[in-house]
């Protein structure tokens, strides 16, 4: 078994202006501000509004994105024991500083999203996560969804669970040092999906985003439609239309304020396992005509998932998405689509660690290019054009 004090520190950039000396507030102060629009609606904007805003666009800025770090321990064991390593905090510790101090990780990464564990934890060497980040120009954020359960009444699907005591988890987040928030649910194609799932998805990220703005934290709205099925990109259209209709619907219901938030969604793409594959191209425009049908352009960040995709595929679709002008930041927040071949080239050996946060840098250069529309594929190894989708796949 390797072992866990794998890593050293490395050098690091200074914090930003944007969180350097930035007073934490006592979740007591947090008020309600109430604004009259002409048209005599309300919109409640939280006390948080300028920090929020201000989030927002420092984590959706230009050639930069978000590393997806928030596995549960659970998904994380299963990546450790892909390489061999056992399922320990300090195991996972060791993974983790790994990712967090790679040298000038904050040129491409502009926020990373944590898992709660991850939030309160230290590095091997002794230093806070959360600072680590910070001096790396690196927002922290934190995954403050319970997961996936079964949803009652429907077509065997799912509603994800977490609402309760989400208001002072938001706070306590705050005071350790996140300023965004991650929610994810899903929609199944193969299922439905039924109007009670839509419905059960859009109501939940609508109550949440409502909440983590409450607490200053910057909501990530992630209704994932699943990869899994044979259905063709026209289906997923037709279903991610109707998805953002009702997520944009209940987000206005609820008060949310647009230009504080970022959005996670799919790319639009066929099923995995349908026999027709669409080019970079097929999805970019697909996907651009979805963005814009359904989302307001106050929103600051559109930040998309790779959902099993292969890091070159991912980055590809990205890069094709971004050829054209468009009112949003389209940038990525992936998991497996940076990790893989980093954490493959680890393999939990202390030797392997300088090299294996080269290969993070390498996937996160290529993203931050493709953010830009200036990614090639160029000299792109093997590994990294696997797919990585998985039936089934249980976060």
């Amino acid at each position: 078994m390797a072992s866990a004090s794998l890593l050293k520190t490395s050098p690091v950039i200074n914090k930003t202006d944007f969180i350097k000396g930035q007073a934490l507030r006592q979740p007591s102060v947090s008020v309600s501000v109430v604004r009259s629009h002409p048209s005599g609606l309300t919109v409640r904007a939280s006390s948080y509004a300028d920090e929020l805003v201000k989030t927002a666009k420092t984590v959706a800025s230009p050639g930069r994105g978000i590393l997806a770090m928030d596995e549960s321990n659970a998904t994380c064991g299963k990546r450790l024991d892909s390489i061999g390593l056992e399922n320990t905090e300090a195991n996972r510790q060791a993974y983790r500083t790994l990712l967090v101090s790679a040298p000038g990780l904050g040129n491409y990464i502009s926020g990373a999203i944590l898992f709660e564990e991850t939030l309160y934890q230290s590095t091997v060497d002794g230093k806070k996560i959360v600072d680590v980040l910070l001096e790396q120009n690196i927002v922290p954020g934190i995954k403050v969804d319970k997961g996936l359960v079964p949803l009652a009444g429907s077509n065997n699907e799912s509603w994800c669970q977490g609402l309760d005591g989400l208001a002072s988890r938001s706070a306590a987040y705050y005071q350790q040092g996140a300023r965004f928030a991650k929610w994810r649910t899903v929609v199944s194609i193969p299922n439905g999906p039924s109007a009670l799932a839509v419905k059960e998805a859009a109501w939940g990220l609508a109550r949440y985003a409502a909440i983590s703005q409450d607490n200053g934290l910057v909501p990530i709205v992630e209704p994932e439609i699943l990869l899994d099925g044979e259905h063709n990109i026209d289906r997923t259209f037709e279903v991610a239309q109707q998805v953002w209709a009702e997520v944009f619907f209940y987000l206005a219901e609820n008060n949310v304020m647009f230009e504080g938030i970022l959005l996670k969604p799919s790319m639009v793409t066929p099923g995995a396992e349908c026999k027709e594959r669409a080019t970079p191209e097929q999805v970019a425009d697909y996907t651009l005509k979805l963005l814009q049908r359904r989302i307001p352009p106050a929103v600051p960040g559109i930040m998309f998932l790779s959902g099993g995709q292969s890091e070159v595929e991912a980055t590809l679709n990205l890069n094709a998405m971004n050829q054209s002008p468009n009112p949003w930041h389209v940038s990525f927040s992936y998991a497996r689509a940076l990790q893989n071949t980093c954490l493959k080239t680890w393999g939990g050996r202390p030797e392997n660690v300088q090299a294996a946060q080269e290969a993070l840098l390498t996937r996160a250069s290529a993203n931050s290019l493709a953010q830009l529309g200036k990614y090639t594929g160029e000299g792109e190894s093997e590994e990294a054009k696997k797919g990585m989708f998985v039936k089934g796949y249980v976060y």
